[in-house]
């Protein structure tokens, strides 16, 4: 019997054509997320995105919240084969949107220890890289107004 699914709220951050992803490394493994995490209990969505953007992407000089819009997709990821113990772990992702403010790339100061780097992509650079959820062909095709999808069930390690 596998663990409740957690929730991950995360956001699509645009900065002139692409997209902000942040370096993870955790257990020795890199990949490539949406900036974002977990929620916790009795934290709205919303709330929970804006504390995690504070912890991971920490913009300097921001003094109001980053405007966002959606949530925009709804995806979960399941480890095949489950984990240690027989554990399968599964994560629901709610994605939202929103637009980076000029000059803010400069400004981002992480407080999450396992944040090591950032960068702005543009959508046809994300096949090879590791991104977790694998969610590439979305961000090809998706664009700001679309409506919310539900990308099913996408088998990640």
């Amino acid at each position: 019997m596998g663990a409740e699914p957690r929730i991950r709220v995360s956001a699509i951050l645009r900065w002139r054509g692409r997209v902000l992803l942040i370096r993870h490394e955790k257990v020795g493994r890199e990949r490539w997320l949406l900036p974002g995490g977990g929620v916790n209990s009795g934290e709205s969505l919303v709330d929970a995105l804006q504390r995690e953007l504070a912890e991971e992407i920490g913009i300097v000089g921001l003094e109001d919240e980053l405007p966002v819009e959606g949530p925009v997709a709804i995806v979960d990821s399941i480890a095949p084969g489950g984990m240690p113990g027989g554990v399968t772990k599964h994560v629901v992702h709610i994605i939202f949107a929103g637009d980076l403010p000029l000059g803010s790339l400069e400004a981002i100061r992480s407080r999450d220890e396992a944040v090591r780097g950032h960068r702005l992509f543009d959508v046809d650079e994300l096949d090879g890289i590791v991104l977790h959820p694998p969610i590439q062909r979305f961000l090809r095709r998706w664009q700001p107004g679309d409506p919310v999808v539900y990308l099913g069930a996408l088998w990640a390690p």
